[in-house]
């Protein structure tokens, strides 16, 4: 079996091919750094869309949540606008619930009240709406089925409402999905485009470090004595020098 030589040769082979595979990675994390740095941060924010005006709530004529809870233990509650309407909102063992604050009734975030609350202190047309199991892409960062309504703009943008409290969760846009994109290229997360520390990237980055190294390495090995000849001919020449 023929053994392997580590000589600077093969370190050199290693080296030029590993260096043009991360060669590629950094052009992408420079031009993915680049788009993302050049676009609007307001637009990225995802926060300037539809249904994010606050409201006042109404507190005339509301039944006492003590009876509205029917005695029942509870670990939160809260009064709330929603859609124009006061709620409370209930949260015990079994999780948050909404009941009308003006009739006292279990309230259910259906489409109807999704797409009144994405609208809610907005004239933007909407262009569709729909229910997802479980968070998108867009959502990521919040769990719990949701709504989401697409509205007719210029930025496409689409809310997203929790289908169990009623809460507008996130507003997202043309601009925010091309900055995802290329946040996806930055951070190297194909998947789940949130984390930073995930085993690809570290295992680039030690790949990063043993190209340095190496780099290192070869840098001194290709040194010759023949190259630092023009230092010792220039000490020569000026002690032949005449005073």
């Amino acid at each position: 079996m023929k053994r392997i030589r580590f000589s600077p040769l093969l370190f050199r082979r290693i080296h030029k091919w590993v260096g043009l595979l991360l060669g590629l990675q950094f052009i992408l994390w420079a031009l993915s750094g680049s788009m993302m740095a050049l676009l609007d941060a307001d637009a990225v924010g995802g926060h300037d869309g539809p249904a994010m005006p606050a409201m006042p709530v109404s507190t005339t004529d509301l039944v006492d949540p003590t009876i509205a809870l029917g005695g029942r233990p509870v670990v939160g509650l809260a009064l709330r606008d929603l859609a124009g309407r006061p709620v409370y909102e209930v949260v015990d063992r079994a999780g948050p619930r909404l009941i009308d604050a003006a009739t006292g009734r279990r309230l259910a975030v259906d489409r109807q009240l999704a797409t009144a609350i994405a609208t809610h202190g907005s004239t933007m047309p909407v262009a569709g709406v729909s229910l997802l199991a479980r968070p998108n892409l867009e959502a990521r960062e919040h769990a719990g089925p949701l709504w989401r309504v697409d509205f007719r703009d210029a930025e496409h943008s689409s809310a997203y409402i929790s289908a169990t409290t009623g809460r507008h969760l996130v507003t997202r846009g043309d601009t925010w999905r091309t900055w995802d994109f290329f946040w996806m290229l930055h951070n190297m997360d194909y998947v789940n485009r949130s984390s930073f520390n995930h085993p690809l990237i570290i295992f680039v980055a030690f790949c990063v470090l043993w190209l340095s190294g190496t780099g290192f390495y070869l840098l001194f090995t290709s040194f010759r004595k023949a190259d630092f000849r023009w230092i010792t001919n220039r000490s020569k020449s000026r002690m032949k020098r005449p005073a």
